[in-house]
Formats: C-alpha cells, structure tokens, sequence
C-alpha cells in the first residue's frame, strides 16, 4: 500500500503541474489561438516541446518491455523512432515550412489544389491520430491499474479526461509549454532510475548471467497474476502452485511443452524455479542477447519496423504541426537537429530497464505484462522507502508519457476536424472536435488491451509511412505528382495495412511470419509509393498550374523571402482555383 501511496503521489504531482501550466498559459490565449501559434518559438524550446509529445508511452514503456521480453532485437525500435526524425529533417521539415501549410490536408490542398484530395487526407489524419492514441490509453489503463489497483477501464476514462480538460484549456503556446517541460520530466524519470538501479545491480552480489544458455529463474517465492488469456512454454521441468478461483489450489509439475493459462488464474513460483514465458518471447538469456534468431522472416520484420518508423514520423499528424512555430524552413530543421539529439539521449535509458527486468521482475515473462517493467523494477530491486521514491519517479514520467503524447494528438486532430468555418466560432467548434477526437480510441482501447504498446505504436507508424510519405516526398521533390496519384497511393496504403492489421488480429499466431503481417510497412510502402508514381504519370496533364511557383517557394533558401507565414487558407481565392 505504501508503494501505491509513492506511485499515486508522483501521478498526481505531474497532473497538477500539468494543467497548472495549460491554464497559466490560457489566460491570453484568446480564439484563433486554438490552431495557430500566436507568435514563433524559440528553436531549443520547440525542440523540448516536440520530444516531449513524440516520447509516448511506446517510448517511455513499451520500449523496455519489448527488451525484457525479445531482447536485442527489440532496440530497432528506439532507432527508428529517433532516426525518423532525420528522415524529417533531410527531406521534409524546411519545404514544408515554407509552404504556409500547418497540417497535411493544408499541404495537400496548397500542392495539388484539390477539396476531395484535402477531405480525404483529412479522413487519413483522423485515423493516424485515433491508431497512435489506442496504445497511449491502454498504457495508461495498465499504468494506473499496477499503481493504484483500479481497474484497467476506469484508468482508461481517468486519462482521456484529463487530457481533454489539458486540452482545451490552453492555447498552442500554452501547449508548447507543457510540452516542454513534460520532456525534462519524461528524461529526468527515466535517467535517474537507471542510474541509481544499475549502481544497484552493479555492487550486488551474486546474481544470474545474461549470457548463459539458460532459461531466466526466480531468485524468490513469486507470485503472477494473469489478467489475459496466455499461452505458456516451459522450456525446462517446473513445479508450482496454480489456482483458477480463490480457495482453489494445486500444486502441479510442468515438463517441457506449451500450457494454456486462462485469465483470473494465480501462478506461484518457489525461489530458483525456471521461468515460463509467454509464447512468442525468447526463452533462454544466450538466444535473448543475439540478434536474429529467426532467419529471413525475422530480417524481414526488422526491416519492416525500420521502414515504418525512419518513414513514418513525417507523417504523424502531431508532428509537422509543432514545426509552423519556427519563423523559417532554416530554424525547422534547426529544430529538427535539436530533437535528434534529444531522442537520442532519451532511448539510451529504457534499455537499462528492459535488461534488469529480465534479471529482477521475471514474473512478468509469464503474465505477458512486460509493458510494466519500468513501473514495477524499482520496488523489485529496492523494498525500501528509496525504491518507493524511484517507482514514484518513473509513475510520474509513465504519466507525463500519457499525458504530452495525448494531448498532442487530440489538440492535431481537433484542429484538423474544426479547419474549416462550419460552425460559429473556432473556440466552440475545437472544442467539439476534442471532444470527438477521444471518443473513438477510448470506446478502442476498452475493447482491445492485450498488445505490446510499442508494436501497437508502430501500426500508426506503418500507416502514416504508407499513406503521407509518399505524398509528401513525391509532393515536395517531384513536380509531376497529381491528385488522383496521391489519392491512389494513400487509399492502397492505408487499406494495406488495415488489411493487414484486421487479418493479424483476427489470425493471431506468433513468429517472425505474423509479425511481418501485424508490421507490413516493408510491402505497402513500396506500393504506395509505386500507385502514387504510376498514376500522376497516366494523368500527367493534370498537374495543377502554378506548380512551378510552389516548388520554388518550397526549395528556395530562406533568406530571398519566399517563406509564407500565412495559413493555406489565406494565401489565395478558393473559388475557381481547386479541384473537385
């Protein structure tokens, strides 16, 4: 209980701080201030704002729960949620900036003067944004059920009302704000916990190599509960004690095979017991440590998670938003180069987690709840009062994870669905889109809870690689593209990989095959991209006129003054100018 009390006080402590921030910085905001920066950023700030939002829970959690449970293989994901941001930086930031264009349906209607085109990248937007949010809210589900002890539904609703109230009581800059000082929260709570759990394990005594081809053991009586359905390999003989209702106890000797669990169940293990893990994770520490055990799929799947997240980032609707706040393409990718930096010290750190986890919470091998590793570790290593304090440390950062992610991505979405003078005012008409923009992952995630955070991120990376960069890299580098090729392309990707992402669900199956199938950037990438070219050359006499202006505004160096501040809207007459 006193553990709770430690965790609750640091989730509470980094809510307060939040909306404190987004209400302090509200008392100016006044109604255009809902979509628009009122005035630029400075670049270092900015650079913290938008690492801030990007470090979601798949970063914060997820990445050392993948470690805990695939090891090495499992790093390609931090390396390609931080090398999306060079991508961004080589190919995107500075031409987009200087377009004027504040969202992708804003850059798709300034480059191929098209409504249909800019209505369905708005309809593409919507379901990035709802695909990342699922994973952020089943994180906080899970966060708050293993803190507190509520129940993972509850946890869900708790945080999607507290994003909505942090939302929509601030303005952009009010959102910058927080932003930003959720980043230092997010990397002071995760750095200062792996350094003090390291030097623990580092002056400890004697404890298990990592490096042995054995399977991980209890180094104490544990117990596991499993909340999900589960399938268990044993890999060497296991006595323990199971029970399937309360009072209902066996003591029952596993030899090697696969055993299904069901929910509800209460797993007992005695000290030096061999660890059965969830099928689907390494079993032994020697395999844990070397890449690739799974040939060509496995080289596969790798290549497929690096494809959605180098090329998916450009594509995240909370992304290219942050980077209208600087003044000129030149300080975007200032900005850009700022937060590879700040990516790159960040992700050093969860890897720490993962590889103690496997040593100290390997309980959590046999629930399947590895996302939990960083919340669980510090009291695992340290009873005391001093790991009471770290589990507080890293609750507060899990939180602050949930919180700038969310935020972010409801405060995108609301400004995509209210860009358009439909209602009486901006003000009243964001804040109904807020409201629609958590509606639907929060009725997801009661519904789906049972997936690796950082795998369910990186669907809407594949997405987002699938349908926006293709638009987006052709659009800015190739003055041939037209609307009907990137509407073709964005409408194979993204039915691509929902195709893909229903027919794993509904198969399910583990291995590198079905991973491939769960992450198919590495096929519908190319597609799209192959659609969109194929298509803007069989309609080549529709490139929209005036593409030879644009493409010089886009790619002309800052300093002649073809940078356009303005919003899309407002750069030019609507009527007799578009597309249907």
């Amino acid at each position: 209980m006193l553990a709770n009390l430690w965790s609750l006080g640091g989730v509470a402590l980094i809510v307060v701080a939040t909306l404190g921030i987004g209400l302090w910085g509200s008392r100016s905001a006044r109604t255009t201030d809902f979509s628009a920066a009122r005035k630029p950023v400075r670049e270092e700030r900015n650079a913290a704002a938008i690492s801030g939002e990007y470090l979601s829970a798949a970063s914060f959690l997820g990445v050392a729960g993948l470690v805990l449970k695939d090891g090495v293989d499992a790093l390609w994901y931090p390396i390609g949620f931080a090398a999306g941001y060079l991508a961004l930086m080589l190919f995107v930031v500075a031409p987009m900036r200087r377009s004027g264009a504040y969202t992708m349906p804003d850059f798709v209607e300034a480059r191929l003067n098209s409504l249909n085109l800019r209505s369905l990248s708005t309809v593409v937007v919507v379901v990035i944004g709802w695909l990342y949010l699922v994973p952020q809210l089943q994180a906080a589900g899970m966060t708050l059920s293993a803190i507190v002890g509520i129940r993972y539904q509850a946890g869900i609703l708790v945080v999607a009302l507290i994003v909505h109230v942090s939302v929509v009581s601030g303005a952009l800059r009010a959102v910058t704000l927080v932003q930003a000082f959720q980043y230092w929260v997010k990397l002071f709570a995760i750095t200062l916990p792996a350094f003090a759990l390291l030097m623990v394990f580092l002056v400890s005594g004697q404890r298990q190599a990592l490096d042995e081809p054995a399977t991980p053991f209890f180094q104490q009586d544990t117990s596991a509960h499993v909340e999900t359905d589960v399938t268990l390999r044993v890999t060497e003989p296991v006595w323990l004690t199971s029970s399937e209702e309360p009072g209902q106890e066996g003591a029952v000797y596993l030899q090697p095979g696969e055993y299904p669990v069901r929910a509800g169940s209460e797993l007992r293990f005695p000290a030096g017991a061999a660890v059965p893990v969830v099928t689907g994770s390494v079993t032994d520490n020697a395999s844990w440590l070397r890449p690739e055990q799974e040939g060509l799929p496995g080289v596969l799947a790798t290549y497929s998670v690096l494809i959605a997240t180098f090329l998916g980032t450009m594509g995240l609707p909370h992304v290219l938003a942050r980077f209208y706040a600087n003044p000129s393409g030149s300080g975007a990718r200032r900005t850009a180069l700022y937060v590879l930096g700040m990516l790159g010290a960040f992700y050093l750190f969860p890897t720490i987690f993962g590889l103690l986890s496997r040593l100290y919470v390997p309980q959590l091998l046999v629930t399947g709840r590895t996302d939990a590793a960083v919340l669980l570790l510090p009291h695992a290593m340290l009873g005391n009062w001093v790991g009471g304090v770290l589990a507080a440390i890293t609750a507060a950062g899990a939180f602050a994870a949930f919180l700038s992610t969310s935020s972010g991505l409801v405060m995108s979405l609301a400004g995509v669905l209210s860009s358009r003078d439909v209602l009486w005012g901006k003000s009243m008409r964001f804040r109904s889109a807020a409201v629609l923009s958590c509606v639907v992952p929060v009725g997801l995630a009661l519904v789906v809870h049972d997936h690796d955070i950082a795998r369910s991120v990186g669907l809407a990376f594949a997405m987002a690689a699938s349908t926006f960069c293709p638009v987006l890299i052709l659009g800015i580098w190739w003055r041939g593209l037209t609307a009907a090729g990137a509407a073709c392309g964005m409408l194979t990707g993204g039915s691509l990989v929902l195709l893909a992402a229903l027919s794993s669900h509904l198969v399910g199956g583990h291995g590198a095959w079905s991973e491939l199938i769960g992450q198919p950037a590495l096929v519908t990438v190319p597609l799209a991209f192959l659609v969109t070219y194929l298509v803007s050359l069989a309609t080549r006499s529709r490139v929209p006129g005036g593409v030879s202006r644009l493409m010089l505004r886009l790619h002309a160096p800052d300093r002649l003054g073809f940078v356009d501040s303005r919003p899309v809207a407002e750069q030019a007459p609507r009527q007799g100018r578009h597309e249907r």
